[in-house]
């Protein structure tokens, strides 16, 4: 849940100013099955798909980048009940080459970026926004059918209605919730895929039972960057009166409220016990030196500056909890959500602990938890995973409940690299895992070289880096989401 930063949306890659070399080209001729689609323009065999149509095309040298509308239904049980425009895009290099299907599990970036995989096949990208965040959302919306399966259905339909433009091998991915959405396509289309890299994907097999995060908070980093920012946390809810009265004249200059929440001091504590999570989320261990080092004598511009520039103090407001609620809507209806203790605070300091996701979505929308939900895409994963890799980061909290592979997983892995946190990808794994994942993502996207196949420690990424459409940056959520 909740805001570190106020970056917007999972998985949406800052990209930068766009290329200014002109109108849009395809990388090479393509060559594709028949002399008739050679001769058809991408955008034109894009569009005869039904129920695809075209929002815009942005120039972008050696590809084609297209946002489109793809016409869904809003329940995949009863098609006849209505559809919605859920947004792609297409980064579109040739038809030859093996794609790459994309989603944060959030909103999709209409600015054309690449994802790891799609870097180290070098080939296209599909990239899917999630149902119901906007504008991909049904009207009226009807949130029951916002679940994994409704979800996974949509990919299904858009890899099958893309299959016939792009045929050859397809690869899915994402980071965080992204990476969960990767994973529970897995379970519901596998045969879809020819292999999964999903990146820091949490796996809140049962919601209730949470120690793993507790224990990671014991020995994440070192001691010294903990007690920093331990003090700095409990400092902020000894000072909660006057913090408070920044807070509320802070909020009214923005305009912002808290019918949602419920009061101002619900999201002021909020905010405040997002904070170690949201450090070791998006920090590095040597960011700890812009920590206060003595957080009792700290002024208290300097615990609030602090404070509001890893969790953000606009996150509990209505006007950023909003564009969240899908995610909210979801964690407290399948997917869970975190709770961890403070050891480090005296019980009196926290009023509300941290809070569930029903707090963050408004009481129209009804919920109901499905306990089965993740145990269910748990077990399938350990007995049933088949060319899946999952890459962690060691210092992200939410690699503490990860996903495990069982005695009938084949041809899969599981990776954490060193030091990294929820940007963690192939690229920081140490070498001998790094070589070995980027030769099973060529193998399974069918573009291994011969001596890759024979030596994984020849493996590297097949395009070369390019610094707007390959820009690493953590993407930016809010603390406690994923």
């Amino acid at each position: 849940m909740r805001k570190a930063l106020r970056w917007l949306l999972a998985l949406a890659v800052l990209i930068g100013t766009l290329s200014t070399a002109g109108a849009a080209t395809a990388a090479q001729p393509e060559a594709t099955g028949s002399a008739s689609a050679a001769d058809t323009d991408i955008k034109d065999r894009l569009l005869a798909i039904p129920g695809m149509s075209l929002i815009q095309e942005k120039p972008y040298t050696g590809y084609r980048f297209f946002v489109l509308n793809y016409t869904q239904p809003v329940d995949h049980r009863h098609p006849s009940k209505g559809t919605f425009q859920q947004r792609i895009t297409v980064l579109h290099k040739d038809t030859s080459r093996p794609t790459v299907f994309y989603t944060g599990g959030y909103n999709v970036s209409t600015t054309p970026s690449r994802r790891e995989p799609t870097q180290i096949v070098d080939g296209n990208q599909v990239s899917m926004e999630y149902r119901f965040f906007n504008p991909s959302r049904p009207d009226p919306a009807d949130w029951s059918k916002l679940d994994i399966w409704q979800a996974a259905s949509d990919q299904h339909r858009i890899f099958k209605a893309l299959k016939a433009v792009y045929g050859q091998k397809w690869l899915s991915t994402g980071g965080s919730k992204g990476g969960m959405t990767a994973t529970y396509y897995e379970r519901f289309y596998p045969r879809d895929m020819d292999g999964v890299v999903a990146y820091v994907a949490p796996n809140d097999v049962v919601n209730d039972e949470d120690s793993a995060y507790d224990r990671f908070f014991a020995k994440v980093g070192t001691k010294e960057c903990r007690d920093k920012l331990n003090a700095v946390q409990r400092e902020a809810l000894v000072r909660r009166e006057p913090l408070e009265k920044k807070y509320a004249a802070y909020a009214a200059e923005n305009g912002y409220t808290f019918t949602t929440i419920g009061s101002l001091d619900k999201a002021y504590e909020a905010v405040v016990l997002d904070y170690v999570w949201g450090f070791w989320q998006y920090s590095l261990l040597s960011d700890c030196d812009s920590i206060p080092a003595d957080a009792a004598h700290a002024t208290d511009d300097a615990i609030w500056d602090s404070v509001d520039t890893i969790s953000g103090f606009s996150a509990y407001a209505d006007q950023g909890l909003e564009t969240y609620t899908p995610y909210y809507y979801q964690a407290g209806t399948q997917l869970g959500a975190p709770t961890i203790h403070f050891p480090h605070i005296e019980k009196k300091l926290v009023r509300y602990g941290y809070q569930p996701p029903r707090n963050f979505v408004p009481r129209s929308i009804p919920m109901k938890f499905q306990p089965g939900a993740m145990r269910d895409v748990d077990g399938w994963v350990r007995h049933h995973a088949r060319h899946m890799l999952f890459v962690y980061g060691q210092n992200d909290p939410w690699g503490a409940e990860r996903f495990r592979l069982g005695a009938g997983a084949r041809d899969s892995y599981v990776f954490a690299a060193p030091g990294l946190n929820h940007g963690a990808n192939v690229a920081g794994l140490v070498a001998d895992e790094k070589a070995l994942a980027t030769a099973r993502i060529l193998e399974w996207a069918g573009v291994a070289s011969t001596a890759v196949q024979a030596d994984p420690s020849a493996a590297k990424p097949l395009a070369k880096y390019d610094a707007k459409l390959d820009r690493r940056d953590v993407d930016r959520e809010p603390a406690l989401r994923p």
